[in-house]
């Protein structure tokens, strides 16, 4: 049997929809209550009858905005075939992120890693959590590719993911800075070039 949700969790799904945009453009600081109860349309008490502070509605609020990247990301991995396929199709999905953001403000992580770094532990460390399993992620792409014999033996899979989420978040932040994409466009098609040179049989 398939379990409907009440109207208070469909509310309480609301609102963390809606306040997501506003931490992730502004910040835990930065997002003030009178800046969610205008995003929301509740009032205080309205907000904080489904949560019990700020702190908590921000986590959430993080949870949704990541799940919309991860998401966007997932969906770049359909139809791939081999390590090579979906480590382009990754990193060109990224890109398209500095055009059309997953969510209002840009990447959650890179937002959160730097604004939450000595005001808020657990936001930082969710921010953390997400970047660690980015790299998982793509270590174990590289590890799949090596296994099969696509890739070449001697590539580092955390190495490699250091190199690439650090160059696409690198990239995003300068496509934010001057307001022009070119400049993920730049990192993206570098990073696309050097992986066509990880396959075992490049020359």
């Amino acid at each position: 049997m398939v379990r409907t949700s009440t109207k208070g969790e469909r509310t309480r799904q609301r609102i963390v929809e809606l306040a997501a945009p506003v931490f992730n453009r502004q910040g835990f600081v930065g997002a003030s209550l009178r800046d969610l109860i205008g995003a929301t349309g509740l009032e205080k008490g309205g907000i904080y009858n489904h949560f019990g502070s700020k702190e908590q509605l921000a986590l959430e609020a993080y949870d949704f905005a990541m799940s919309r990247v991860t998401n966007h990301l997932a969906r770049s991995q359909e139809g791939a075939s081999g390590a090579i396929d979906r480590l382009e199709r990754m990193i060109t999905a990224f890109a398209l992120l500095a055009r059309r953001p997953a969510i209002e403000g840009g990447c959650p992580i890179m937002n959160t890693a730097i604004e939450a770094d000595d005001t808020n532990p657990e936001l930082r460390d969710r921010a953390r959590e997400s970047m660690t399993l980015w790299h998982r992620l793509v270590g174990r792409i590289v590890k799949d590719g090596k296994a099969s014999g696509e890739l070449r033996d001697d590539i580092d899979p955390y190495a490699l993911a250091s190199t690439i989420t650090a160059t696409l978040e690198g990239a995003l932040m300068l496509a934010r800075l001057y307001d022009d994409p070119a400049h993920m466009d730049r990192a993206a098609d570098h990073l696309v070039r050097h992986v066509a040179t990880l396959r075992k049989d490049a020359r």
